[in-house]
């Protein structure tokens, strides 16, 4: 590895490698370059509908938990803009995400350690051999080779559909992350919203704002359309000492702590749903006429067939309530169904040595680097992809900042961060230290 070499290459430019840059700007002594294909930072642009807001607290920035003197906190930010006052007196429940979202762009803008219009076709070990002597990586980015010691990947996930969703016409069904571009030009007049979560209610509250559609049909797995839980000790579980007791467990006590922990951060706002109902309430006030719309929600249905015919769709759901099979036909489909994570194609050459668990997903260590059978000096960090490594605080911005900081302390091998915690509020691991053997539900634990 040549000396020239970069302490990190970061690879992806969204919101979490853009707080590792911005941790790591103050940090002079460590070379980092992050890289994106895109020719400009864009967070989630198809998601930015009118009146949308924020889920989580601007203190919860790319850096203020463990670095408050940062020149890119979001308190720096309003003050950079000189809106510090109108935005306290403005009073937000909840932030505005376009604003959320400038704020990110600005950071972006002033970072130097950002290349964007910069792919990463490829990632390889500078040496090939298992366990090779050597240290570090090459990243063929363009006509550039880049050689890096550590890696940090923050692509992001990859929408995830349905199997029954797989063949429908990309005109007739599309997922919420192109809602921005593709809802202005939707003239279907009977639309299903498929999903249960914010996404899907920021999307029907879209259509309701549409003169388009007649019908409305909100399909949601969930038994009804359940409310974020984001009360004092829910909120426990966005903490670093709730993470780190998590991370020791075994796999399968992950699993089902995870799958019992949904409504804790994927639940709707309560501000979204009490406006929906009162959209809906509304609705029944008008009198029939030719804008009238029929709004249709259907909690505790799953689909199970997706079957076109001509210019229409017809959704077979099985109604968990009562067990009965409906038919539901409508003209175009919005998929508010979520997102994955893959591994990306550049790491193809890599694949075969990293370790995965159970649901194939990357095992990640408790400093969010790759289990892998390389040398243990070069890291592969892997940021949105621990929901079942580190759990649910991982894949949200709440711990952006802390993740950050982490990160940047496992490179320098030393303290630069202090990222002491007090004693949490909340007793989460046993005193005795054995790791038990079963979990709560008698399932044995893996």
């Amino acid at each position: 590895m040549t000396a020239d070499a970069l302490d990190l290459a970061g690879i992806g430019i969204g919101p979490f490698n853009l707080s590792l840059a911005a941790q790591l700007d103050s940090i002079p002594a460590v070379s980092a370059r992050f890289f994106e294909r895109r020719r400009e930072f864009a967070w989630h642009p198809g998601m930015m509908l009118p009146g949308v807001e924020m889920q989580t607290s601007i203190l919860k920035d790319l850096v203020t938990a463990t670095n408050p003197t940062s020149p890119w906190s979001f308190l720096a930010y309003l003050v950079a803009h000189r809106r510090f006052y109108q935005f306290l007196n403005a009073e937000y429940e909840a932030v505005p995400r376009t604003e959320f979202a400038d704020y990110l762009g600005w950071v972006a803008r002033g970072l130097s350690s950002l290349s964007f219009g910069a792919a990463v076709e490829e990632v390889r070990a500078a040496v090939e051999e298992v366990r090779a002597a050597d240290d570090g990586f090459a990243l063929r980015v363009g006509a550039e080779t880049v050689q890096a010691r550590n890696l940090s990947i923050g692509v992001g996930k990859i929408p995830a559909l349905p199997a029954w969703a797989e063949a429908l016409p990309k005109t007739m069904a599309f997922h919420n992350s192109e809602a921005a571009q593709r809802l202005p030009e939707l003239k279907a007049r009977r639309v299903a919203v498929i999903g249960g979560g914010q996404s899907g209610a920021e999307i029907v509250d879209a259509l309701l704002d549409s003169h388009e559609a007649a019908t409305i049909e909100w399909v949601s797995r969930r038994p009804n359309f359940e409310p974020l839980d984001a009360t004092p000790f829910t909120n426990e579980l966005f903490t670093p000492t709730y993470v780190r007791d998590f991370h020791k467990l075994p796999e399968g006590l992950r699993l089902n702590h995870t799958h019992r922990q949904l409504l804790a951060s994927d639940g709707i706002s309560a501000a979204t749903l009490k406006k929906l109902y009162r959209r809906l309430y509304e609705e029944k006030l008008v009198a029939p006429g030719p804008k009238s719309r029929e709004i249709s929600l259907r909690p505790h249905r799953n689909v199970i067939a997706a079957d076109r015919n001509g210019s229409t769709i017809r959704l077979t759901v099985q109604n968990g309530f009562d067990n009965a099979v409906e038919q539901v036909v409508v003209d175009a489909v919005i998929l508010a169904t979520g997102y994955r994570f893959v591994l990306p194609a550049f790491m193809e050459q890599l694949k075969v040595r990293i370790a995965v668990n159970s649901l194939d997903e990357p095992v990640l260590a408790a400093d969010f680097s790759l289990v892998w059978d390389g040398p243990a000096d070069n890291r592969i960090f892997v940021l949105n992809a621990g929901r079942h490594s580190h759990g649910i605080a991982e894949p949200q911005l709440s711990l952006a900042a802390w993740r950050s900081a982490v990160i940047a302390n496992a490179l320098l091998g030393r303290e630069q961060f202090d990222l002491g915690q007090p004693l949490p509020i909340v007793r989460w691991a046993s005193e005795d230290s054995a790791i038990p053997q079963s979990s709560f539900f008698g399932e044995a634990a893996e």
